[in-house]
Formats: C-alpha cells, structure tokens, sequence
C-alpha cells in the first residue's frame, strides 16, 4: 500500500513538474466567414497546422459573419471584458479603429522586423499605413474582377478571349449578351455598393476620398457622371437589371446562366471554378478615362489590450498565415491573392497559375489598384454613399441630388477631424 501511495506521489509530482512547461497562451481570433464562400474549413486548417507547430499556442477563431458583423462582435466582446487579441476586419477600418485608441501599430510591437512589414504588395498596404505607422497586416484581400461567360460569348458571336476592356466595349458587348432570360451584366448593388461605385468612379477619373481620410469628393461631377453611368446600364441601354443587384447570390445568377457578365470579389473565384458547368473568364475591369479597381478584403489587427506574451503569440500566427507558403495555399484554396510577390513564387503558386491563369487577374490589377474606400468615421460615411447610390439606382433620386445629400453629410461627419 505504502509503494502505491507513493508511486501516485511521484506521479502528481511528475504532472505538477511538467505543467508549467505545457502551459499556452491563448489566442481569441475573430473572422469574417460570409464573404466569398464557406472558408470555415479552410481557416480552421490553417489554425489546425499552426497549432501542431505551435503547441504552446491554443487558437479560438470565432467566426462572425460579414466585416461589419465580425467588427460589431469583436469590439462588442472588447467592451464587455471578454478575451480578444486579434481580428481580421475591414482593411478599411483602421481610421475609426485608431481614433478609438483599440488596436496597437506593429512598429510598437516586439521583435516585428521592418522589412517584413515592407514584404507585402504596397497596394494592400496603402489602407494598413497611416501617419507613418502600420496597423494592419494583408490576409483575405481583393480586387474587383469581371467574371464572364465564354459559352455565352461564342453564341453571341463575340471573341470569347477578348472581354470588354473599355466602357464602350462593356455596354456594346453587354447588349450583344442581353437576351430572353439572360442580362449582358450584373454590378452588385447591395452588400457594398460603394466598392462598386469606387471602381467605376476610379474608371472615369476621380477618387471618392482624399488621402488623409478626411475629404470626400461625392459632389464632383465626375463623380455624379459614373453614378448616372451605371444607372443607365438598365435604364437606358438594358443590360442590367433595374433597382438593385444582390451581393449575396450574384455568384449563383452568374453560375445559373442569368447574366453574362458580374462583377465580383476575386474571392469567388474557386467557387465559381468548382461549380461552373460551363467555360468562364476572368478579367480585369474596363476602363474609360483610366484603369483600375480599389483593392478590398480584411487585415489582421492586433488589439491594444493584450500583454506582451499575447502580442508575442499573436505575431506568430500572423507570421504563419501570411508565409509565402501558406499565403499561395489560401489563394488557390479560396481565389483571394496571395498577398506578397513571394508568395507567387512558391513553387505551388507558380504550378497552380500555369495551369489556370485567372488566378493572377486580381494580382495582375494591382498594378492599377487604388486604397479602398476609407475616412475617419468610415461606417457612417460609407452608409451615407451606399443609401445615395441605391436610392438612384431605385430611381428614389436622382443621382445628382442623392450624392449632393451624401456629401453634406459627410461634410458634418467629417468636420471634428479637420
């Protein structure tokens, strides 16, 4: 008995001993699942493998929905004392994460390397950086691509690897394509409109905001000239629905034969490959005055609340999820761009893009890209842009008067930060 007893003594030495040793830091992940497919399994992959490298590492990833769900639920839980150390949210988000003091810059972060931090494509970056400060690291991030239908192409009698390059191009191409149960094109109204908007104002010559975050441009006329251009799509020459586009089944409209042509994030890119029944293209968006597209999509942040242990921890995942490696696996997994130019040339990457070129499209438009929309107080800025945009696509107001309206707000909103 005395021999078992202290056989068991030894034992819950051995346990107390080791437990320091096995003790892990804790991370709290917030996610935004909902925007390009069902991305769960392969986040939960990702943390999967990092967790096996990392023992001393434990990874909750809470997935939260849209950008605004997952920035609503993860401030939500700050707020409330629950345990949060990173997110990924709205590359956009920054402005009104830094105004209210949440999240810390890497530079001020322990053993972050600069050159690194210059790794990244510096169109992803432009929306990461303010004041001299980095305060988010490119992960899940786009461009806006054109998916097109070459079947559809070939029956109308249009060369099917030669899509619209121009504005003209589009609406001549887009009548050609317009039939019975079929619209030539479908520009997603709902969900984000302004992203949209940005591109096709980018298009025509004019950025929606300034720099600095504090200056909005809606009024100009360039500006109510590609409002009053994308109305006229269904308006005026009939290649696209009036009223509005929904974000969320566009990707089954286009895989369903009902348009021709969509615009859409390139994070459905290997939805629409695995379930299209027919021969597809992806381009880069048509130009009229210039090219280009906003860049779009989330960035890791790293919450201000946290200790240096947490920080630490943190930064290897980061680190692990955005490797060259890592970052050309999550590409060919979902169609978001692998976000430094080393990740495509991992040897994966440059194979995968050789075998199916439309996975550079997105990357290729960088070249061409632009910050995506973003101001101090970006929500309500961005509400006030969104409201204008479909009240004139719904024919509520005209373009004109409704971005008039979205300027003096903005204006109001705006002015404390000037």
């Amino acid at each position: 008995m005395t021999s078992f007893k202290k056989l068991g003594l030894a034992a819950v030495s051995a346990v107390a001993l080791a437990a320091p040793a096995a003790a892990q830091t804790e991370l709290t992940m917030y996610y935004p699942i909902a925007v390009g497919g069902a991305l769960t399994e392969v986040v939960d992959g990702i943390v999967a493998d990092f967790e096996a490298e990392n023992p001393d590492i434990k990874v909750t990833a809470i997935y939260s929905g849209n950008y605004d769900d997952t920035r609503v639920r993860a401030l939500s839980a700050l707020a409330s004392g629950e345990p949060a150390q990173l997110a990924v949210m709205f590359s956009i988000d920054a402005y009104d994460l830094i105004e209210q003091d949440l999240i810390v810059p890497f530079e001020d972060i322990e053993g972050v390397d600069q050159a690194w931090l210059d790794s990244f494509y510096p169109a992803l970056m432009a929306n990461s950086r303010v004041e001299g400060k980095t305060w988010g690291i490119p992960f899940q991030r786009s461009t806006i691509v054109a998916y097109y239908n070459k079947d559809m192409f070939r029956e109308a009698g249009l060369d099917p690897e030669a899509p619209p390059a121009t504005w003209d191009e589009m609406v001549e191409m887009g009548k050609a394509l317009t039939k019975d149960d079929t619209y030539g094109l479908m520009i997603p109204s709902t969900g984000y409109p302004y992203w949209m908007f940005q591109a096709l104002a980018i298009q025509n010559g004019k950025e929606l905001m300034s720099d600095d975050g504090l200056t909005t441009y809606f009024d100009d006329p360039a500006v109510v000239e590609t409002l009053e251009f994308w109305k006229s799509l269904s308006t005026e020459h009939g290649i696209m629905p009036e009223g509005t586009v929904e974000w969320g089944t566009l990707r089954q409209a286009f895989l369903e034969g009902q348009t021709a042509m969509m615009w859409h994030s390139t994070g459905n890119l290997t939805a629409v490959k695995n379930n299209a029944s027919f021969d597809f293209g992806v381009a880069e968006l048509p130009a009229n005055v210039r090219p280009g597209s906003p860049t779009g999509g989330g960035n890791f942040y790293v919450f201000k609340e946290t200790t240096e242990e947490e920080r630490a921890a943190a930064m290897q995942l980061i680190e692990f999820m955005t490797a060259p490696e890592q970052a050309a696996a999550w590409s060919i997994a979902t169609g978001y761009m692998g976000v430094s130019p080393a990740a495509y040339e991992t040897e994966a990457l440059k194979a995968y893009t050789a075998e199916f070129p439309p996975a550079l499209v997105a990357r290729n438009q960088l070249e061409n890209a632009v910050a995506e929309f973003s101001t101090f107080e970006t929500a309500r800025v961005r509400d006030g842009l969104n409201n204008a945009i479909q009240a004139a696509l719904t024919g509520a107001k005209s373009p004109a008067d409704a971005l008039a309206e979205a300027q003096e707000a903005a204006v109001r909103l705006l002015r404390d930060y000037q």
